[in-house]
């Protein structure tokens, strides 16, 4: 293919992608808006609550963060992952069988686990790059 039409398709390519995380961004602020509300109307604010907002507020540090520096980190969407599957717990927790909730942790834990591995990796070629 011509380089012109790859540049093209590249920056078209790039514009869509931009116009996707500002759409997110946007999504996630109207539904940060409206679960503010909700607290508000119910006079109320629970730890589901807060483990909602955090959640939002990961979307927006993932948005930012790849604005920022290009690259979409691996490790948000796992924090992401986490707060979820705690916040489903929480939630969820007089419904939910013993099975279930082992299944729950230990997907919480394997995540952990990932991070951790992940960091460990990042830590070891930057080490390697170094030397």
């Amino acid at each position: 293919m011509n380089a012109p039409i790859k540049q093209s398709i590249t920056k078209l390519l790039l514009l869509g992608q931009d116009f996707g995380l500002i759409i997110v961004a946007l999504a996630t602020f109207v539904a940060t808006g409206i679960e503010v509300n909700v607290m508000i109307q119910n006079n109320d604010v629970t730890l589901t609550d807060l483990l909602l907002l955090f959640i939002y507020l990961e979307v927006l540090t993932m948005v930012a963060i790849y604005f920022e520096s290009g690259e979409l980190p691996i490790k948000i969407p796992l924090y992401i992952a986490i707060v979820a599957l705690a916040r489903y717990l929480i939630l969820d927790m007089k419904n939910v069988d013993t099975w279930r909730i082992l299944g729950i942790a230990s997907a919480i834990l394997i995540l952990g686990v990932s991070i951790f591995i992940i960091h460990y990796c990042k830590t070891y070629i930057r080490e390697l790059k170094k030397s």
